[in-house]
């Protein structure tokens, strides 16, 4: 007959390890999303300034709504004076 014995030491390493996975892949979906809002908010302002060059060109009424849509701004002067910020 044979009798095993377990130990608590492999409990704990076991425990340890998933203690730490868990972590490790929070810690990762964390950084993620970060970068995600990140890289969200860098494209708006280059779509937004993109935009407001086009406008300096060409001015259609696409344009403004692109732009309304992307600022929250209503009138044309708001949307003209935000433009002449980021161009200039």
């Amino acid at each position: 007959m044979k009798f095993e014995v377990k130990t608590q030491n492999d409990d704990l390493r076991n425990s340890s390890f998933s203690f730490l996975l868990i972590f490790a892949l929070l810690s990762l979906i964390v950084i993620l999303s970060n970068v995600s809002i990140k890289l969200g908010t860098i494209s708006r302002y280059h779509e937004i300034n993109y935009i407001c060059r086009l406008l300096t060109i060409e001015k259609s009424s696409l344009n403004f709504k692109k732009l309304s849509k992307l600022t929250n701004l209503n009138t044309k002067q708001k949307m003209w004076d935000l433009c002449r910020e980021i161009v200039n």
